[in-house]
């Protein structure tokens, strides 16, 4: 093992071992709550640390691929490897993990201390939830940097446990433990499709080492199945229609547990594995057009739902889901340098968002917007941080999201208008399209989320809200540097280079830098359109504001409101057609479960019991039944020998 595949092991073990050192800690603090909770708090900041870390030292060092795996089992010619998987990508991304990772350890320290609204002193169950923190950041790690398909497994499968005990974490919230239980279950669906997509690839190959199921030649039907398969882990994972709908019920978790999930876990997940695996999915055009029309409607499924929300986090959710679809729309047009881009960038400008989020609703005590308003004077640092991610989440220039969103659109309008990449030109029309809508309509909520929640005058005139302390506020300031300035590494060769999927490489003559640059940064007449979009949906929801600054710009939606707060009523049909059904079945097993099979167990006892007493009430006869049975039986002895005697 080099000294590079060597920090790629020690990437997720970093974080897993201070996970496990801190579960050994009081859940609850007990007699030394305060010293339990510092050293929750000092495990969790030195793992998250050590693994930023050893992340950059991986990042400088890295050169070119790196692969280091030894053979773990070996089932009849069938192989599973323990190894790391080392590219340019995978290096950013861990960068990017460990970065929101440090950040919400250190803003937790704050977050999770009594503030001006809360009925207690502090969160005595700290430790358990700096450690899953730490075992959430590990398990991403290990899908980044995985060289087995059954190791990516473990990793993934983690993530969904951790993600349910996160979102759980404050029992004192009767939604928190319904949201983390749907959040499991909604995932696991698709994680039953990812488990079957790995098998029929690890079965084709007759090894689950990556590189050797990409090196492998499979059959056409069976690649098609396996990445379709495949896309409803994904479709699970990254809050993809027709699984999308655990991610805003997760809103109930502890805000900087909705910014390491949006940002940097489990939704950039899904994308950054069909990245990780691009080769199979470019040779499955039928897989691609299918995650085209899923990235598409779902862009605008959470664009439009983000339109009407009132909550403030469930406003960024929904942006997280439409956003998400943007980047799965780039690898479905051929481009998972864009689409990889785009999730670096929305890593930081989402972190960004709900840890200001966060300030807003530990100073005000809710997360309403229409309680909210003024507060651009009396919290001007979470307002400017506020002011660059919203930015940059609307597509502002020169902000990070702007030229990441804009590497997505051109490679959808190079799809549709020259038929650029693997996917039939219809899908890029789709995506492209799509995108330039989701462009408006981001801008807008946008725009109407800043000045509901800034401007105007405050709606709880008896509270004084005020920045938050120190170790909430800073990483919120540092959070604001990448995303305002990160799209701008996109003119950086190396950086393009490194997005590069390692096992896609340049044409004859063909230098690398210069055919993945365009494909992120682009500084044509084309950036006028998404510009205009961007100006036009700003400007609506600023004019609608300004008519009347007590009203709420979502008004402009008129009948459309409701069904675009209630998602289109898509949770209440999947109530409907899903958990009704499986309800029904259960409670059918159950009565079967507990009337036929139970009672044929009980009524088999019973009659046991009966026949049973019957034969004891007999034996216990009385003594004088007894002796005039014993007269009666040796009188018909008597006389049957009496007769067999005349009769002889």
């Amino acid at each position: 093992m080099s000294a590079t595949t060597l920090l790629g092991a020690l990437l997720p073990a970093v974080p897993l071992a201070a996970g496990l050192v801190g579960l050994l800690l009081p859940p609850d603090g007990g007699v030394g709550r305060e010293s339990a909770r510092r050293a929750a708090i000092g495990l969790g900041v030195a793992g998250a640390a050590g693994a930023l870390l050893v992340a950059l030292v991986l990042l400088a060092t890295l050169d070119g691929p790196a692969e280091s795996s030894t053979t773990w089992v070996d089932l009849g010619g069938l192989t599973v490897t323990l190894g790391v998987r080392l590219d340019g990508a995978a290096a950013l991304v861990a960068v990017a993990v460990t970065t929101v990772a440090l950040a919400v350890q250190v803003y937790s320290v704050g977050y999770l201390r009594r503030g001006p609204h809360d009925d207690v002193d502090t969160d005595h169950r700290y430790p358990p939830y700096a450690a899953q923190i730490s075992l959430f950041t590990a398990a991403m790690l290990l899908v980044v940097v995985s060289g087995d398909l059954l190791l990516l497994l473990v990793g993934w499968e983690v993530m969904g446990l951790c993600s349910y005990l996160l979102i759980a974490h404050d029992r004192r919230l009767p939604e928190a433990p319904a949201a983390a239980v749907k959040a499991f279950l909604v995932t696991r669906v698709g994680d039953v499709g990812f488990l079957l997509g790995i098998a029929l690839l690890g079965v084709s190959a007759r090894s689950f080492r990556i590189a050797d199921v990409l090196a492998y030649d499979h059959a056409t039907g069976t690649l098609t199945a396996a990445c379709l398969l495949l896309l409803a882990g994904v479709a699970g994972k990254s809050a993809q229609f027709p699984l999308h709908t655990w991610l805003p019920d997760a809103m109930a978790g502890p805000t900087p547990i909705s910014a390491l999930i949006h940002a940097a876990t489990m939704v950039a997940a899904g994308v950054y594995a069909v990245a990780r695996l691009w080769p199979l999915f470019e040779a499955a055009p039928t897989a691609l057009a299918v995650l085209g029309v899923m990235a598409s409607v779902t862009l605008l499924l959470g664009a439009l739902a983000a339109t009407a929300q009132d909550d403030l986090k469930r406003v960024l959710a929904w942006s997280t889901v439409s956003q998400i679809g943007y980047m799965t729309g780039a690898l479905a047009v051929g481009s998972p340098s864009a689409a990889l881009f785009h999730l670096l960038t929305h890593a930081a400008f989402k972190a960004l968002l709900f840890l200001a989020a966060g300030a807003v609703i530990h100073a005000l005590g809710t997360t309403l917007t229409s309680r909210m308003g003024g507060l651009r004077h009396t919290m001007p640092v979470t307002f400017w941080c506020t002011v660059v991610g919203l930015g940059a989440l609307a597509g502002l220039p020169p902000l990070s999201g702007f030229w990441s969103k804009d590497g997505v659109l051109a490679a959808a309008e190079d799809a549709a208008l020259h038929g650029a990449g693997p996917a039939p030109a219809w899908v890029g029309w789709l995506v492209w399209l799509a995108g330039l809508v989701g462009v408006a309509l981001t801008a807008w909520y946008a725009t109407r989320l800043l000045l509901r929640t800034f401007f105007g005058e405050p709606r709880l005139p008896l509270v004084h809200p005020h920045d938050p302390p120190g170790v909430m506020r800073w990483p919120v300031v540092l959070l604001a540097v990448p995303a305002a300035l990160l799209g701008l590494a996109g003119f950086l060769g190396w950086f393009a280079d490194r997005l590069l999927p390692a096992d896609v490489p340049p044409g004859p003559g063909e230098p690398a830098v210069g055919r993945v640059a365009p494909e992120l940064v682009h500084l044509d007449p084309a950036l006028l359109l998404p510009l205009a979009l961007t100006a036009a949906g700003a400007a609506l929801a600023w004019a609608r504001w300004r008519r009347d600054p007590a009203a709420d710009p979502a008004t402009a939606l008129g009948p459309l409101r409701p069904l675009f707060a209630r998602a289109f009523r898509l949770d209440d049909v999947q109530h409907t057609l899903v958990v009704r059904p499986t309800t029904a079945l259960a409670r059918a097993a159950r009565t079967g479960d507990e009337v036929v099979v139970d009672g044929t167990v009980t009524g088999s006892g019973r009659a046991a019991l009966g026949l049973g007493g019957g034969l004891a009430s007999l034996h216990r006869a009385a003594l004088p039944r007894a002796a005039a049975g014993v007269l009666a039986g040796a009188l018909l002895i008597g006389v049957a020998a009496a007769l067999i005697g005349v009769a002889a």
